[in-house]
Formats: structure tokens, sequence, C-alpha cells
């Protein structure tokens, strides 16, 4: 494990997802990153076959996937998704996939809501959790790992224009509003996303 973490490294966010990403960058804001990419700078890196069995192992598989591309990068990643009590935490590791391997996000909101079509519209009943599970990598190795989640509900319509995933659908607990509604500084505040990269931070001003 490296005694200290640069502050002016680039850090690689293994992801494609551009929405992702920009979450990521505007909460390590001030953290001294110079540069913040993530993988759709590197067409030619293919994406791993995610099939651990928990976040926290698929978070492991794409953070050694790219640092074994960039040795000598500060690597992230993230596995996140939601789960959703009365489909005994399906969709899970499967979030991504719900609908399918080529699944989109609609595809995916689309068929959860199909699957809660006889559970009643709010309530206990409906009770979810997004969780975030976080991986640091380096030389090919997971220097630290990271996790975080946040409570709430699946309202039964899609609800507001903001975020992405299932955000239209996950009504966080002390709220009235999805994550698709909040404004983007209140969500980033108490997301599972969040929760996990505020030990992530402590983790850098630790490693500094």
């Amino acid at each position: 494990m490296p005694d200290s973490v640069s502050p002016s490294a680039t850090l690689i966010v293994a992801t494609h997802n551009t929405h992702k990403t920009g979450e990521f960058a505007a909460m390590l804001e001030g953290f001294g990153f110079e540069t913040i990419l993530d993988l759709t700078a590197f067409p030619d890196l293919g994406a791993p076959e995610e099939n651990g069995d928990t976040f926290g192992a698929n978070a492991a598989i794409k953070a050694l996937a790219a640092s074994g591309a960039m040795p000598e990068a500060l690597v992230l990643a993230d596995d996140s998704g939601i789960e959703v009590d009365a489909l005994c935490g399906r969709p899970g590791v499967r979030s991504a996939r719900f609908a399918g391997e080529n699944a989109t996000d609609a595809d995916n909101r689309a068929r959860l809501l199909a699957e809660l079509a006889d559970v009643g519209a709010r309530g206990k009943e409906r009770s979810a959790r997004f969780r975030c599970a976080l991986a640091v990598a380096r030389d090919g190795e997971v220097i630290a790992s990271f996790d975080g989640a946040v409570e709430g509900v699946v309202i039964n319509e899609e609800k507001g224009e903001g975020g992405f995933g299932y955000d239209s659908l996950f009504v966080p607990d002390g709220h009235c509003e999805t994550f698709a509604q909040l404004p983007a500084e209140v969500k980033q505040t108490l997301s599972h996303r969040a929760r996990a990269v505020e030990q992530l931070k402590a983790w850098l001003r630790k490693t500094r």
C-alpha cells in the first residue's frame, strides 16, 4: 500500500457513466485532483465481467481491471444499486442489468415498476435502499474500500428529470421528493454514494 496519495494526482473513475463521474468530481472538489477522468477517455479498455455476488466484489473487479491497464494511476471504482424489500432484495447487484444485459436505465425502471405493480402505492411494503461500494486500486492492488447506504421507498411512477438510474423512482427517508427531483447539492449530502465518499475523503486526508 502506498504511504501517501499525491494531492495533484489524476484520478481515474472506472466507469463509462459520465453522470456518475460528474457526481464523484463534484463531491471530491477541493481534494487536489488536477484531473478526474473516466473510461470514456480509454476506448480500447474493455469492460470486465462483473460476476461478483456483492457490490464490494464487483467494485474490486472494476478497480483491478482498470488498474491493471494503468498501473501507476489511482483508480476509483464503484458498484451500486437498489435493493427492494418486496422483491427480496432484488435487483441488487443486477440493478444495471435488471431488464437484460443491454438494458437502458429506462428499461430497468420499467421492469421495476412492472414487478411492483401489485404492491401498495407507497409505504413499508415499498421500502428499499440504495447501496454503494467503493474500491480504490493502484498498481494492480485494491488498497482501500468503503460502502454507504440510504433508506427510502420506491414510488409507483417516475418523478423528476435529474439524476440517473433509478433516481426518479426513489424517495429517501425524511424527504418528499425523489433523488431526480432533489437539487444536486442535497443529493450529494445524503445519497449512498455520498456516504461512501465521505469515508473515502477521510482516507485521503490520512494518506496524504
